[in-house]
């Protein structure tokens, strides 16, 4: 996927001559940065444009963009939904089965609808220092998500029927060779790819980057591309390059990984020291090192070695100390969705049954950048963020933190648009 075309003229937003000089400066910077390496003066001024846009967003909008909501509705919104999705405009929506019903078309026409609405409530403005000048509006558009795996996990069966199962692509790594396994999921992510953007999809929460072993076979079964981390690894690259030429990010998962049955159902519990996690983890580090992971699911997994109080999905000490800080991924977090058994269990949540809402907050103050809501929460949800941001609980730092990475992707895939109007 490549970067949007943007202006390399993106100084940060001043009210005095003393900002405005600060604002040229970053201009004369970029425009070095652009003498040597375009690409990176690109990403510059993206970053910078992502943290001005957070800057000027309300607390509403914010704790709005941090929330990827499930939808109530088959081929139109329903008036409920419409009327929530007014009052928080989510960062992104995912689509279930129960979304698609007989009619393909509908489904598109569903995604568009809940796209438009949700953009009317995104609005800011800011002054643009370029040649034209005066205020211009930026609108963020939302996510539109799916889990889209392939085999089981297929939302689309039969309109789309790439790719298969991934343990089909580790079988065909054995009865020919890596590279050919590799080279036809990427063939098959592609075709997947193209077929959801014309859906108006643009977020896959897929590949699972989990290699099978003896805790997560019960669960995951043909989700996974099989019991080598390194072809794992592979694997996972071609879907996401394949997805990627597609114009579809993906989130990988379920970081560091799940045991036992299914964690809808049943407590996850990872044991073993912390050399034993980083075995685990070895796919999402390789995912990180390359810089194709751009965003991760983090798992509702307790993980005793780390965090002897917290599950993944709510602990610091995951998010932040691991992910973030020894494997160095920069990309958004996305937790999984809080109803599941996992989730709630009080042995798991620091000996608290925490309500989804109660949960949401919790996992963003930790460090997770989105969090996953069904319709029925989402007034709660957004109401819990705003409650705990005029408590100071969850940090307003934190929230625009979050908003930064999720804009600077959305800037990545021209998922933000502009338009100036002279503010005289």
């Amino acid at each position: 996927m490549r970067l949007i075309p943007l202006l390399i003229m993106l100084p940060m937003l001043s009210a005095c001559t003393g900002r405005a000089n600060v604002a040229r400066s970053a201009e004369i910077a970029d425009l070095a940065a652009a003498a040597e390496d375009p690409a990176l003066a690109q990403e510059r001024a993206a970053r910078r444009l992502a943290s001005r846009i957070a800057t000027a967003m309300d607390e509403r909008q914010l704790a709005a963009q941090v929330i990827i909501t499930g939808l109530d509705s088959i081929g139109r919104l329903s008036g409920g939904m419409t009327a929530l999705l007014e009052e928080c405009p989510a960062g992104g929506i995912i689509i279930f089965r129960l979304n698609v019903g007989d009619d393909i078309n509908s489904l598109r026409n569903l995604i568009a609808e809940s796209v438009d609405l949700i953009s009317r409530g995104t609005a800011v403005e800011l002054f643009d220092y370029g040649e034209e000048g005066g205020l211009k509006t930026w609108t963020v558009l939302p996510f539109a998500a799916v889990d889209h795996e392939g085999g089981t996990v297929n939302r689309f069966r039969p309109v789309i029927e790439h790719p298969r199962a991934a343990s089909v692509y580790w079988t065909m790594a054995q009865n020919t060779d890596w590279e050919n396994a590799v080279e036809q999921l990427n063939a098959d992510s592609l075709l997947a790819g193209n077929a959801m953007s014309g859906l108006g999809f643009n977020v896959n929460f897929a590949p699972v980057v989990e290699h099978l072993n003896d805790d997560n076979r019960e669960f995951l079964i043909s989700r996974s591309y099989g019991p080598d981390p390194d072809f794992t690894a592979q694997a996972a690259a071609a879907f996401i390059k394949g997805m990627e030429e597609a114009g579809i990010l993906c989130t990988v998962k379920h970081f560091p990984g799940v045991a036992g049955a299914d964690p809808h159902y049943h407590p996850s519990v990872l044991r073993g020291d912390h050399e034993a996690l980083d075995e685990l983890a070895a796919p999402f580090a390789a995912l990180i090192d390359s810089g194709l992971a751009r965003a991760i699911m983090v798992s509702h997994s307790s993980v005793p070695a780390l965090d002897g109080e917290y599950i993944a999905s709510l602990s610091q000490n995951v998010m932040g100390g691991w992910l973030r800080g020894e494997l160095g991924f920069n990309g958004i977090i996305v937790s999984d969705d809080f109803v599941m058994e996992a989730a709630r269990g009080p042995a798991y949540a620091g000996g608290l049954r925490l309500m989804p809402e109660e949960a949401a907050v919790k996992s963003l103050a930790a460090g997770s950048d989105m969090v996953i809501v069904w319709p029925g929460d989402l007034r709660r949800t957004h109401a819990a963020i705003m409650q705990a941001l005029a408590e100071e609980t969850l940090p307003i730092k934190r929230l625009r933190d979050a908003a930064r990475r999720i804009i600077y992707e959305k800037l990545r895939m021209g998922l933000v648009k502009s338009d100036t109007r002279d503010e005289s």
